[in-house]
């Protein structure tokens, strides 16, 4: 229980005070709770998300459970590691720190939005409302990974504006290319072949 209203208590300053949480993050030695809240989140989200593809009229299979128990939370501890790596090399470009430990801790402190977009990705229901979505999901996420990279991992504002600025201009890039359709389709993929209609 403490646990969870610790949590909660970053969540809450994340939304709302990112700069002073993100500034406070320091290496002390306990990485394991970064691996558990990616977990548990990915968890919540992989059983939201079967939860409402059930109210939809869905039927349970052993695959579609096995996916939202195991597969989600392993896909979320990956990208962890995997998001901690392109903290490393942002960093390394915007002269911040080289802590993976810090990074990876930042990254973990975010995770709250992953059950959050893999919901919100699944409420959609045709083109116009996944994509409405998705460019808002997306903008936001770059909103957190700039202010890990400026707060938390303590990169030169002008070369962290850089960094995200070439993340979001890549992003455009893909939303303006046919490389949509497959990016839209790992978030909804009922909603994304609406698009191909």
């Amino acid at each position: 229980m403490k646990k969870i209203k610790a949590w909660y208590k970053s969540i809450r300053n994340v939304i709302i005070n990112p700069r002073r949480f993100f500034s406070k993050i320091v290496a002390d030695g306990d990485i394991e709770e970064s691996m558990l809240k990616a977990f548990i989140y990915g968890l919540l989200g992989g059983l939201l998300v079967l939860g409402l593809r059930l109210l939809g009229g869905a039927t349970v299979t052993i695959s579609s459970v096995f996916t939202a128990v195991v597969i989600v939370p392993v896909v979320a501890v990956a990208l962890l590691f995997v998001g901690g790596g392109l903290m490393m090399l942002v960093s390394e470009i915007t002269g911040g720190e080289r802590d993976w430990e810090i990074a990876i801790k930042g990254l973990a402190s975010i995770f709250f939005i992953y059950p959050v977009i893999l919901v919100i990705n699944a409420l959609a229901f045709n083109c116009t409302s996944l994509w409405i979505i998705s460019i808002i999901g997306d903008a936001y996420v770059l909103f957190l990974f700039y202010n890990i990279a400026l707060y938390c991992m303590r990169g030169r504002k002008g070369a962290v504006i850089t960094v995200v600025g070439i993340f979001a201009i890549f992003l455009l890039t893909v939303y303006l290319s046919d490389y949509h359709i497959g990016w839209m389709l790992m978030k909804n993929t009922g909603a994304a072949l609406s698009c191909l209609l």
